[in-house]
């Protein structure tokens, strides 16, 4: 494996240890599950074993994970560049432009034996696979891989915790800029440069602004808005660091709160807390979802997903993927397990009006849980999101 470039936080990033622990992890799940190989495409998951991050295309491109071989598939132009990048180290089989690279798979796999495929993959591969293979002999590797990637390591909660704590003091440099007539494009183009100053890998991974009735939208609205006096304001961004993610959200107003925006808001936060009081070991992710709507309808918000209330779930699991397993949603009988790392934002819509989205995220623990961020505890806090 080549040397990773410059890196200037306080902790490391994921080393080649910890993924041939991963390896080995995932080699003695498909032996339990009677699978003889399994096939990573180019997705988080590659990424998450090997090391190698790749942009899909129509060329495959990934790696084929044996019992006792780590065998890259790569089209045989690009072979060179894979050999420059930072990977577990493992044979290349290369396979040029006329060639089929599923032919190439059932080679490497032999005449018997089942192969797990990554739940990534692209369609068309599945089917260039079923031809070449024999559908009979495929299976769903989404299981063994997600089970390994849902219980977040040391070193994995470590990176999320500074990613979020970046993206934190974002959130505060964007309220201190927030002013009746600012443009959202211009807080995206903030929270953007700041996230790069703060050393995120590209910037911005998304950014959410919005004012007024666009905040009821809970993934906003099209157009460049101006901010008005007297409008809540929401803003959702989030960056990644070693490829793992950070997702934030805070719902203020720069003035002092309407009466109903700030009964809202408390509301909110209660949820959150709910949510974050329920979740620990052995519950199941259901439970959680129950608790925040419970709160809700206490308030007369609700039930269900009617609104005014809560239209979606209420958090959804983080890592190298900013929306993956577990999600905390109803009749999700998952049981929560302690390196769990998921959101909590019960957001609360009314339409035509506002709507209050307070997003922190938390890992579960050997006893209960702990928050990534600490969430703002009043809706004046002039010091903005920690």
């Amino acid at each position: 494996m080549t040397s990773n470039p410059a890196w200037s936080h306080p902790v490391p990033r994921i080393g080649d240890d910890e993924r041939r622990d991963r390896l080995s992890r995932l080699r003695a799940a498909m032996e339990k599950a009677g699978v003889a190989a399994l096939l990573l495409g180019s997705t988080e998951s590659l990424r998450y074993i090997t090391g190698l991050v790749w942009h899909p295309s129509e060329r495959f491109c990934g790696a084929l994970v044996t019992h006792h071989r780590l065998i890259y598939v790569v089209p045989a132009f690009e072979g060179s560049r894979v050999g420059t990048l930072p990977r577990l180290s493992g044979e290349l089989a290369l396979w040029n432009e006329e060639d089929d690279p599923s032919a190439l798979v059932a080679d490497l796999l032999g005449p018997s034996g089942t192969l797990a495929l990554d739940e990534s993959l692209p369609l068309f591969v599945f089917h260039r696979l079923a031809r070449t293979v024999g559908a009979e002999r495929l299976r769903d590797g989404g299981p063994l891989i997600s089970g390994l990637r849902m219980i977040k390591s040391p070193a994995e909660i470590a990176l999320i915790r500074h990613a979020m704590g970046i993206t934190c003091a974002v959130q505060a440099t964007a309220r201190a800029a927030m002013r009746p007539g600012v443009r959202a494009s211009e807080i995206v183009a903030l929270i953007d440069s700041e996230h790069r100053r703060a050393g995120a890998d590209s910037g911005s991974t998304f950014a959410i602004v919005s004012f007024g009735a666009a905040t009821a939208l809970p993934h906003g609205a099209d157009g460049d808005q101006v901010l008005q006096p007297g409008e809540a304001i929401l803003v959702d961004t989030g960056c990644r660091l070693d490829g793992y993610h950070s997702d934030l959200t805070r719902t203020y107003m720069i003035d002092e709160p309407t009466p109903d925006f700030a009964r809202i808001w408390t509301i909110e936060r209660d949820a959150q807390e709910a949510v974050f009081a329920a979740a620990r070991p052995d519950v199941p992710c259901r439970a959680l979802d129950d608790a925040a709507r419970d709160v809700l309808r206490a308030h007369g918000l609700g039930p269900d997903y009617r609104l005014p209330g809560l239209p979606h779930r209420v958090g959804h699991g983080i890592g190298l993927e900013i929306h993956e397993p577990p999600y905390i949603v109803r009749g999700n009988d998952m049981l929560l397990a302690p390196g769990m790392c998921f959101s909590v934002e019960p957001m609360i819509v009314l339409p035509d009006r506002f709507g209050i989205r307070l997003e922190d995220h938390l890992h579960v623990t050997e006893s209960g849980s702990s928050w990534f961020t600490q969430p703002v505890e009043a809706v004046t806090d002039l010091h903005g999101p920690r």
